[in-house]
């Protein structure tokens, strides 16, 4: 795992300042063909190349939405891939909404997946990759148990477990390339 840390002390969320104890992980991805860490993650610290429109998340309301994740997976300037620390992981994350069992942001890490066109076999390898060994890396330092119920969701398992909005990622794209959340929770475990 390539680990680095940007923290979005800008955005409304960090500010915020709420904590949770994290008792799984939501994994996300973007929706965007945008594969660049900079489009999300500024200012850009050398590794991250310039992000001409300045529109990353690390400012008060990205967009005029009240978004942040916990981290985010995808390349780098140099076309390297790299996970972003953008919260403190035990920080409420404002990732996935709520549904009518409450919200996955008040017990959930939660991670994007900077999406490309969704047919890049090789990217979608590296991305996948890095966000088993960053789910195996969170499990172990908060004791949870990969293949529990519950533990690592997509966003789309989190709607239909009533505790997050309705969108369908990751389960979209990793179809694409033969994987699931169930193979992606076995990957976590090995």
């Amino acid at each position: 795992m390539n680990l680095h840390m940007l923290i979005l002390t800008e955005n409304a969320c960090f500010k915020a300042g709420k904590t949770i104890t994290p008792k799984g992980i939501m994994v996300h991805s973007t929706g965007a063909n945008n594969p660049n860490l900079k489009r999300y993650v500024g200012p850009d610290d050398g590794l991250l190349g310039k992000n001409q429109y300045n529109n990353h998340w690390n400012q008060d309301k990205p967009g005029g939405r009240q978004v942040c994740v916990h981290a985010f997976i995808g390349k780098l300037a140099d076309e390297g891939i790299a996970t972003y620390q953008t919260l403190p992981w035990t920080m409420r994350g404002w990732h996935g909404g709520s549904g009518s069992k409450g919200s996955v942001n008040d017990t959930h890490i939660g991670f994007e997946i900077c999406e490309d066109g969704l047919t890049d076999a090789s990217y979608f390898n590296a991305v996948y990759k890095e966000a088993t060994e960053l789910c195996a890396y969170l499990c172990k330092e908060h004791k949870l148990d990969p293949m529990a119920d519950g533990v690592i969701i997509g966003h789309y398992e989190g709607h239909k477990r009533g505790i997050a909005s309705n969108h369908a990622d990751p389960g979209h794209w990793f179809p694409k390339h033969g994987k699931s959340m169930d193979t992606f929770r076995a990957e976590v475990k090995k």
